[in-house]
């Protein structure tokens, strides 16, 4: 019960100093009055390639952070408590791919905001439970489904011809989650068996014994006579 509380524990704050993070640089744009938007990827010029670290750092404005601060928390806790061994790779991966992504492939203009890395935990979350076959994973890609299933209009600019979003970012943090879930599915947490799995696993290991024994025993019987005879 107390690793248990520990590894809740381990979960939830790491996304919690990050979100903290966050909700401090915007607070400090406000007082100081400046605005970071240069921070951003720019994409095909140098001084918006270094936007591919910072630009996740920064929002154009409250309501542009809050709308990304509950689901990052969410799905990086999520992330972390499931996925325990490969939860800092995939999520370092799905920070700079998207980025590098967004870089090479986007509009001409300032590309800010964490909704690229939204979207690539919520990729990964929904494919990987689907691609390992687990009870469990899969409870985690209904979750999502559930309360981020209408994440994924993000990506279809149509929806919101008028909205100031970077649809590369979704576009490309769902589509580098998604590979991750299909490239790491045999790493990371392992599907549980369950007392009766185990028994029809033994039960067909014995019947596999049992077969070559017996056709080990109809082999000695068939070569013996030949062996007397001469």
């Amino acid at each position: 019960m107390a690793n248990e509380k520990q590894n809740i524990l381990k979960s939830l704050l790491p996304p919690a100093l990050i979100i903290l993070l966050l909700w401090l640089i915007k607070l400090g744009e406000i007082i100081t009055q400046t605005d970071l938007h240069h921070l951003g990827i720019y994409p095909l010029k140098l001084e918006g390639l270094t936007g591919i670290i910072t630009a996740p750092l920064v929002h154009g404005d409250i309501k542009h952070l809050s709308a990304n601060s509950v689901p990052l928390f969410v799905l990086a806790a999520c992330l972390l408590y499931f996925y325990r061994e490969i939860a800092i790779k995939t999520a370092i991966i799905i920070y700079i791919i998207t980025g590098i992504c967004v870089w090479v492939g986007g509009r001409e203009s300032w590309h800010i905001g964490a909704s690229g890395v939204v979207y690539g935990l919520a990729g990964f979350l929904f494919f990987s439970g689907i691609f390992r076959r687990d009870s469990r994973l899969l409870a985690i890609t209904m979750l999502v489904t559930f309360l981020y299933g209408g994440l994924v209009w993000g990506v279809f600019p149509d929806f919101f011809p008028e909205e100031n979003i970077s649809y590369e970012s979704h576009f490309w943090g769902l589509v580098t989650g998604s590979i991750l879930a299909f490239y790491f599915r045999r790493e990371g947490p392992k599907k549980k068996k369950y007392l009766w799995e185990i028994e029809e696993e033994i039960d067909e290991q014995q019947r596999l014994i049992q077969e070559k024994n017996n056709s080990n025993s109809v082999l000695i019987n068939y070569v013996e006579p030949d062996s007397e005879h001469h």
